[in-house]
């Protein structure tokens, strides 16, 4: 029965997508009223106006602007102008940039904090201050003060994953087995042996359950960002997309951030279960 959950878990898989598209392609077939207007105003306005034919793309229509980038997704025909392929290269760069950034700052403060009792409660209401504030609140600061729209973004970046893997980090180093602390004291470990053979093992699914849940807000917090800043990035080619009243392109942008974000996870996620064990 278990073996075949996995089996039986895609087949529904598959039968919730289907039931998903075919329900999207009657919404968006259907055809309404049309009124008399002036030529030129219904040039403008397309098929909406003229024919009465739903604004909403269907899922054919995405499918064929999906393939139309996946045949060509590295263009780069000028600043406005670039493929889906560089877009995610320039979200993906940035978020690569301040995610490590954030991980070379959380993991090794968060082990000092866990392991001091007076540190984690001085620190504490600093963290618990600075967590709740939205990524998106220090942008204007960064701008201001870094005069970069790019490194902004990775700013951002940075201070949005930051917090859950500090905060976890902190958890899982001060949750660590007292017994298993007692027996490293016995056998006389110093301190930095302890932190990396005796805490650090213990305390690492939680952190990684930390990164798994930074790396989620950094993809989702660089969209928002790079909207903001303009430029390049995912971000940008999905308000570009919208000002060019492209639609179909603005829900395949909106499948290509879902599926990297779940690659991303997924990453992680592999990367948890390695240094996950059962007790």
């Amino acid at each position: 029965m278990q073996r075949s959950l996995p089996l039986r878990a895609g087949a529904l898989s598959l039968i919730i997508l289907a039931l998903v598209l075919f329900g999207w392609q009657i919404a968006v077939s259907g055809v309404g009223k049309t009124e008399a207007m002036d030529p030129e105003y219904a040039a403008l306005m397309g098929e909406t106006a003229t024919t009465g034919k739903s604004a909403m793309p269907g899922p054919l229509d995405v499918g064929a602007a999906i393939w139309k980038h996946l045949k060509d997704p590295f263009y780069d025909r000028g600043p406005n102008d670039k493929g889906i392929g560089i877009q995610l290269a320039y979200s993906i760069g940035r978020v690569a940039l301040g995610y490590g950034l954030a991980v070379l700052v959380a993991i090794p403060v968060g082990f000092l904090i866990g392991m001091s009792p007076l540190m984690s409660r001085a620190l504490d209401p600093f963290i618990q201050i600075m967590k709740p504030v939205s990524p998106l609140a220090w942008m204007p600061l960064a701008l201001y003060t870094i005069k970069d729209s790019s490194l902004s973004a990775i700013f951002v970046i940075f201070i949005c994953a930051l917090w859950p893997m500090l905060i976890n980090t902190v958890f899982g180093v001060s949750s660590t087995r007292k017994e298993w602390l007692n027996v490293a004291r016995t056998l006389e470990v110093g301190p930095v042996r302890r932190a990396f053979t005796v805490i650090l093992p213990a305390a690492a699914p939680t952190i990684l359950t930390g990164m798994r849940i930074s790396i989620g807000i950094a993809w989702l917090v660089i969209v928002a960002a790079e909207m903001l800043v303009g430029g390049t990035g995912i971000g940008y080619f999905v308000w570009n997309e919208w000002n060019n009243l492209s639609i179909t392109n603005v829900i395949t942008s909106i499948l290509v951030i879902g599926l990297v974000g779940m690659v991303l996870d997924q990453l992680l996620a592999r990367a948890q279960a390695l240094v996950t064990f059962p007790e």
